[in-house]
């Protein structure tokens, strides 16, 4: 299992604007070559993140994309599930009803207990913790 590169795109996004200073702006270009992030692609991203309220965006001369919380606000859950939806291991993790075992299924508290684990994992995450230059 692996995350999508839309994914990872906007994790490298985010973590690229959190360690700019307080209330700095950076341009889109600027975010998509220094992350190796395909611009037109960043594009689209920042559009996601920012609906999502984890960015901001300014048009202009003086534009550019910045946090729309603090660091310590985003988590890695909050930006995987902006661009990819919640996090399923499985189908049937959601409901029992969409496994055709049902209540019978050996390997359901499995998956429901990883998922559980990588969901915790993601939502300890967050931006500020990795503000070691």
């Amino acid at each position: 299992m692996q995350i999508t590169r839309q994914a990872d795109y906007a994790i490298r996004a985010v973590y690229y604007v959190s360690k700019l200073g307080a209330n700095q702006r950076a341009a889109t270009h600027q975010i998509a070559e220094q992350q190796h992030i395909p611009a037109s692609f960043l594009a689209k991203i920042i559009s996601q993140l920012s609906i999502a309220g984890l960015l901001q965006t300014t048009r202009g001369a003086r534009g550019g994309v910045m946090l729309g919380k603090s660091a310590g606000a985003i988590t890695l859950l909050d930006v995987v599930e902006a661009i990819d939806g919640p996090i399923a291991l499985n189908e049937c993790v959601g409901e029992e009803n969409d496994c055709s075992f049902g209540r019978d299924c050996p390997l359901r508290a499995t998956w429901c207990d990883a998922q559980d684990d990588l969901v915790k994992r993601l939502r300890a995450t967050n931006f500020a913790q990795f503000s070691v230059k």
